[in-house]
């Protein structure tokens, strides 16, 4: 007894090592046997560690290896701007930018000789949308949050955008998972995207409901048709499998823990009549402003929708248009339809917005741009193109802790953002996190205004074309205006 007393600790590792052999063992034999992985069979043991190192892989680039502005989806300058934003540290540096303005596309404001004094700058009148309808919504800010559907996002995710929301004074956009209980928990100003599935408004067949509608109404300020977004086009929502809980399933009017797949289009939508139809039956029913969501292909797409709008006469029109480019991805999408379909907002918001304006439809359709605009620089940049509002849903991802881990369709979102793991969602705390959305959020809007002011505006809403340049080639730069001239008004019913 005493001597197994005096020698225990030898008798525990050599129980250990015996264990670890046997599992080695085991894992060889395995490995040599398995008909599955061709590196794994001819390298048994040593092989595992190639599928390690390829996911590490991911990890090791970003923090180690990438430069500053070369990594995608958003670069290590991008993600720290939006981190030290939301904590409101401020977006000072020292010794000169990184950006280097010789890269073709970057875009450089045009700054006035004599910029106004502070005493100067007016702020800005909250923009009316749908001023035509029964109960329009007087949006005070330029900058708001894009849709996110709870399920696709964390309770906890959802919780701090909406409290962090109602504190900078923003419009939070639902999402087509339809409301949930922690939409409306902050009090915040809500946009209720309403999806191909129709989640939240529909009835027992699957279609629109007039009294769904009605009562989701009461607590919403505008109702969004998605038609497609960046992430997807052509592919309706999907939410995994193991993310559809009780409660979603719940909200959503579905089975649970069976994969929440949208139809890739509203069945009932052909043609831009049917897509107006729709839009004057949920004005209607609910008296709310109505626009849509696309990401778009071509320009057919828009001038056919505009000459349907001329022909109907002006009342049929959306009231809002928003236009998500082909970079977008919050969503759990496809690689090959996220790689290769949509135009990118570079190409499609001057699509959209020339067109517009050729019909003289500019002033009775607001147009909210979306896809990568997380930083200042570029929400101004949609503002001087020609666009009403900005929204994003990955800038607020990163205010909220984001890593950019890309594990938003696996729920081991390592921060507790996109994923119900209740133990990886105690890492988010929302009375911390609403603080990082609304301080994101408000310095949005004034460094907007910055920009404005240095180029001797009064606010952003007086952006132009004619006040940004973009760079061709290292030493040239073009106005945005030589690069899109407005056409004027030709096509007016």
């Amino acid at each position: 007894m005493e001597f197994l007393e005096a020698h225990w600790g030898i008798f525990l590792l050599l129980a250990i090592s015996g264990v670890a052999l046997v599992l080695l063992v085991w894992m060889y034999l395995v490995d040599i046997t398995q008909t599955s992985h061709a590196i794994r069979r001819n390298y048994p043991l040593v092989g595992r560690f190639r599928y390690r190192m390829e996911r590490l892989g991911e990890y090791f680039r970003q923090y180690f290896f990438a430069q500053d502005r070369e990594e995608l989806p958003f670069n290590r300058a991008t993600r720290a701007w939006v981190y030290r934003t939301a904590k409101g540290l401020g977006g000072l540096l020292g010794f000169g930018s990184t950006n280097d303005l010789r890269e073709a596309g970057s875009i450089i404001f045009v700054s006035a000789a004599y910029p106004l004094l502070e005493e100067e700058y007016q702020i800005a009148e909250p923009l009316v949308i749908g001023e035509h309808c029964d109960k329009p919504f007087a949006a005070p800010s330029m900058f708001n949050i894009s849709g996110m559907s709870y399920g696709a996002l964390s309770s906890a995710a959802v919780r701090a955008l909406s409290h962090g929301a109602a504190k900078s004074g923003i419009w939070l956009n639902t999402g087509e998972g339809g409301m949930s209980p922690y939409h409306l928990e902050g009090g915040c100003d809500l946009v209720y995207q309403i999806g191909t599935a129709k989640y939240g408004v529909r009835g027992s067949e699957g279609n629109l409901s007039n009294a769904r509608m009605r009562e989701v109404s009461e607590f919403v300020r505008a109702f969004e048709i998605k038609l497609s977004q960046g992430a997807k086009p052509g592919r309706g929502g999907v939410l995994p499998a193991a993310k559809v809980t009780e409660e979603i399933a719940r909200i959503r009017g579905i089975p649970a823990g069976v994969v929440s797949s949208s139809p890739n289009r509203h069945k009932e939508l052909k043609t831009s009549d049917d897509l107006l139809d729709m839009i004057l039956r949920i004005r209607e029913v609910t008296g709310r402003p109505v626009g849509f969501k696309t990401v778009i292909g071509s320009e057919h797409m828009v001038e056919e929708l505009c000459e349907t709008i001329v022909r109907r006469g002006p009342d049929s029109a959306p009231d809002f248009i928003t236009v998500d480019g082909g970079e977008g991805g919050s969503g759990a999408a496809p690689q090959l339809l996220a790689d290769h379909v949509g135009l990118p907002i570079a190409e499609s918001l001057p699509i959209l917005i020339d067109t517009l304006m050729e019909y003289g439809l500019k002033d009775r359709v607001r147009v909210i741009a979306s896809g990568k605009l997380v930083s200042s620089a570029r929400a101004a940049w949609a503002l001087c193109l020609g666009a009403d509002f900005v929204v994003s849903a990955r800038g607020f991802m990163f205010a909220l802790g984001c890593v950019q881990s890309q594990q938003c369709h696996m729920d081991t979102c390592p921060t507790g953002i996109t994923t119900h793991d209740r133990r990886r969602q105690k890492g988010l705390v929302v009375s911390k996190k609403l603080e990082r959305v609304a301080n994101y959020a408000h310095w949005m809007n004034y460094e907007v205004d910055a920009l404005a002011h240095s180029c001797g505006l009064a606010n952003a809403r007086a952006f132009a074309r004619e006040h940004i340049r973009i760079v061709q080639e290292p030493g040239h730069s073009v106005s945005l205006a030589e690069l899109y001239p407005y056409r004027g008004v030709k096509h007016v019913g």
